[in-house]
């Protein structure tokens, strides 16, 4: 009877729990509080949430493998149907779906199906700043190397700093895979902490007077030389233009740039391709989301994420966020000293991806100095070029390191 429990016992996932197994169930349950309760990024902290755990779940087989073990004994890659069948459902997906780099572009459409550029288009002076915001990324790339990071470990975890969860996945799978997980996580993370993070920065950097500076009057008092007259044609143009140009510049971007541009596309043609943009800010990138996040979090087994290089990760990744936000400012502090028409550096702070998020926190830390003070249609500006600036910034990186 002895054996017989014994090996009962054997059969169960009690034998291969250790400390760091529990550790990541503890991980796991933080991610889907936050998402659930929180409701902090729900869309994709559930999902890897719920990926960690499956990773984690002993002798289950629901971990993503090391690459070398979708090999065959002549070096070649397993076809799907092999991965399946020696490694499960989850590998399958990450191998097919996410090491191929096919889901961040899909998610970039519906992105793209969901933006409107009419505020930057209005307002492309203040498109600037959404590219002065890239700067954390360069910053974190330099800070990482002198740290002893490779440079495509830097640049993944420099790419935090954009704000943009599948533009940092999309940059680490194609730069360093093996850290998917953690960078997946921190850009998650500080994502959703957006709230908390730019009111920090700003009110390091802003004086009251900046925080109340009134851009409608602004407007008012020195008004725009030029206007779009025909914005419904420039808004169609602009897509495929921006398309075209980048894609020349920086040919490595195409691919998010190119899904971006085109979900915008589809939105902006109107009526005729209405139903086609609302699939692909719908059910594409709904599913597409829960089999990225999935993915991700099986990614993170104990002896994968329980690293000192992990904490490395989230403090790099928090400072290049802080960075983006804190250049953004200043960057317009330094315009404010050569023009008559001031800008609100709040402005500046939203250059981030986290649309729109980043432009409704601005607009309502201004509302708190000034309650008549509404900039949420000018930091949109800065915020949506910041989509395309981080993007760029990933094309860039991939092109000299990938």
């Amino acid at each position: 009877m002895g054996e017989f429990f014994t090996s009962l016992f054997g059969t169960t996932g009690l034998v291969g729990t250790d400390w760091g197994t529990v550790l990541m169930w503890i991980i796991s349950g933080a991610l889907l509080y936050m998402g659930i309760f929180k409701q902090y990024e729900p869309l994709l902290l559930v999902p890897i949430g719920f990926g960690v755990l499956l990773a984690n779940l002993p002798a289950a087989g629901l971990a993503v493998v090391e690459a070398d073990m979708v090999l065959n004994p002549d070096g070649s890659l397993m076809n799907f149907a092999e991965i399946a069948a020696n490694h499960g459902i989850i590998n399958l997906l990450y191998y097919s779906l996410i090491k191929t780099g096919l889901l961040p572009p899909i998610i970039f459409m519906g992105v793209g199906a969901l933006t409107d550029f009419g505020p930057m288009l209005r307002n492309l002076k203040l498109a600037f700043f959404g590219g002065a915001a890239q700067s954390g990324i360069f910053t974190v790339v330099i800070l990482a190397v002198i740290m002893g990071y490779t440079l495509p470990e830097a640049a993944s975890m420099g790419i935090i700093g954009g704000a943009d969860g599948p533009t940092a996945i999309y940059t680490t799978i194609k730069l360093a895979p093996h850290l998917l997980g953690p960078i997946a996580i921190a850009a998650y993370s500080y994502m959703a902490m957006v709230p908390v993070i730019i009111p920090a920065v700003a009110k390091l950097l802003m004086k009251e007077d900046e925080f109340k500076i009134h851009m409608r009057n602004m407007d008012k008092q020195f008004p725009p030389k030029y206007e779009i007259k025909h914005l419904r044609t420039v808004k169609i143009l602009f897509p495929i233009v921006l398309t075209l140009v980048v894609s020349i510049l920086v040919p490595s971007s195409a691919p998010l740039i190119g899904m971006l541009m085109l979900g915008n596309l589809l939105k902006e043609i109107g009526a005729n391709t209405a139903r086609l943009a609302d699939a692909a800010s719908g059910p594409i990138m709904n599913t597409a989301t829960i089999f990225l996040g999935l993915c991700v979090g099986a990614t993170m087994p104990a002896e994968v994420f329980l690293r000192w290089q992990t904490i490395g990760i989230l403090v790099l990744g928090l400072f290049a966020f802080a960075i983006s936000i804190a250049v953004g400012i200043i960057a317009v502090k330094i315009y404010n000293k050569s023009s008559k028409k001031k800008i609100n550096p709040l402005v500046g702070a939203t250059g981030l991806s986290a649309v729109p998020m980043a432009s409704r926190v601005a607009n309502d830390l201004a509302l708190k100095y000034d309650k008549s003070n509404h900039i949420l249609q000018y930091c949109m500006s800065s915020n949506v070029s910041g989509v395309i600036g981080s993007a760029v910034a990933a094309g860039v990186l991939i092109a000299f390191l990938g």
